[in-house]
């Protein structure tokens, strides 16, 4: 039972996308191998080895032919550490990205809270109000967060972002600002590296490997922020929601901690040794 249910759907010959207790019962009896068996007792034994064959996760491989040496600089960085040399105490490591196209709906009905015997009911009908764009940075090491809300995520903005932290000490008399950005089309590629140097000449702007986000420690943060802010989704106004992402952004630099990132160049090279083997296969 445990090796039919580590089969996909289609090479056992049946017409779904994934594999149920149901179809795996109905599998069985037409193979002989049980007379009969229930749910239950096909999810005991699978739940004993930890499978779900009724679960499924997305995920990619690399395709960035220099997915390697992109990703470990940037891990390097975050162990402060660029080029084979250790960082001096005046050059920072801080992450950007947009959480662009967030959009923000009024409920047709309030939203009532918590009261006993039943949680939190949110009306399922809601009036679009548009969307919003929301741009942040994240300094790895020390912890701090700038943002800011926009209509839109562009060039300017993201420029405006960068004027945020470069215009104040210590990133505006540091010795370099390493600044890791994943390759949206407003900061991808040589040219936005040359806009930005031109703006601020000890800024490195470093690019993340194609399919990387993953390895973007602002993405944290604003999985935080979608848990706790966005979800579940209702606004009276687009002015209140930018507000409300704006005060818990400020909420959270009064409580925030650098992440403890552990994910090193080691760990990186075992990840994608295992992709090699898996593709091999």
């Amino acid at each position: 039972m445990k090796a039919l249910a580590c089969q996909l759907p289609r090479d056992l010959g049946l017409p779904f996308s994934r594999l149920s207790r149901e179809t795996l019962r109905a599998a069985a009896v037409q193979r002989g191998i049980v007379a009969c068996i229930s749910g239950a007792t096909i999810w005991r034994w699978l739940s004993a080895d930890a499978l779900r064959p009724w679960h499924h996760r997305s995920w990619i491989f690399p395709r960035d032919p220099l997915f390697s040496q992109k990703a470990g600089r940037v891990l390097d960085l975050y162990h402060r550490v660029w080029e084979g040399q250790p960082l001096s105490r005046n050059e920072y490591v801080l992450c950007a990205d947009e959480c662009s196209g967030i959009q923000v709906k009024r409920r047709c009905h309030p939203t009532t809270p918590t009261q006993p015997g039943h949680g939190m009911r949110v009306e399922h009908e809601y009036e679009r109000l548009g969307t919003l764009a929301y741009l942040a940075t994240w300094d790895v090491h020390e912890a701090r967060l700038w943002g800011r809300v926009e209509s839109s995520a562009t060039i300017a903005t993201f420029d405006g972002l960068v004027a945020q932290f470069m215009a104040q000490e210590p990133y505006r008399s540091a010795t370099r600002v390493f600044l890791v950005v994943d390759n949206g089309t407003i900061h991808r590629g040589q040219r936005a590296v040359d806009r930005l140097r031109d703006q601020w000449p000890q800024l490195v702007l470093v690019h993340l490997p194609l399919h990387a986000s993953w390895l973007d420690q602002v993405e944290i943060y604003f999985s935080i922020l979608k848990r706790q802010v966005l979800t579940p989704n209702d606004f009276p106004s687009r002015e209140v929601a930018a507000s409300n992402i704006l005060a818990f952004q400020n909420h959270y630099q009064d409580i925030a901690r650098p992440f403890q990132w552990r994910f090193t160049r080691h760990d990186l090279s075992v990840l994608l040794a295992r992709l090699a083997a898996q593709q091999a296969a």
